[in-house]
């Protein structure tokens, strides 16, 4: 899987590997790691025989007690948000960006929420990702609940 990462302002491409693999591509350059999560948004990383303690935070991580800001822009999600019909106009779904499991559900049917507001968090791949709202709205479906399974595009949320 391929995302883009935007840190500090520049935007790197990151190819994933498969589940439990090492290699692992940034900008074209192989790197071999191991992570391996150490409990609930902390993971720890093995570099070049260089061990890092990543603490997630919303969106930023903590490493080494510097705060690195990043965004994900997954680019399947990104054509779900530009394609025909997708205006800000009528219910846009919240969809899981790959397979995981749901470990927190920020809102409830009823709430405003707005754009970029995070909605649900999933599991996946040993980290944790908050889903955000597309647009500014109210939350009309909650089609998940903390434990379930989600396959690639399933509708997490839906904000009208």
């Amino acid at each position: 899987m391929t995302l883009w990462l935007e840190v500090g302002g520049r935007l790197r491409k990151v190819e994933l590997p498969e589940p439990d693999a090492t290699d692992f591509v940034v900008d074209g350059v192989e790197v071999t790691a191991n992570v391996s999560e150490l409990q609930p948004g902390v993971i720890s990383i093995l570099v070049e025989g260089r061990q890092y303690r990543c603490v997630l935070d919303g969106d930023a991580v903590v490493i080494g007690g510097r705060r690195y800001q990043f965004t994900v822009e997954d680019p399947r999600s990104l054509k779900t948000r530009r394609g025909a019909g997708s205006g800000a106009d009528g219910p846009r779904p919240v969809k899981a960006p790959m397979p995981g499991r749901v470990v927190r559900v920020l809102v409830a049917v009823g709430d405003e929420v707005t754009e970029g507001e995070g909605v649900v968090v999933i599991e996946a791949m040993k980290m944790q990702n908050e889903l955000k709202a597309s647009k500014t709205g109210r939350v009309m479906k909650i089609a998940a609940v903390v434990g379930d399974t989600v396959g690639a595009e399933d509708v997490l949320v839906v904000v009208e």
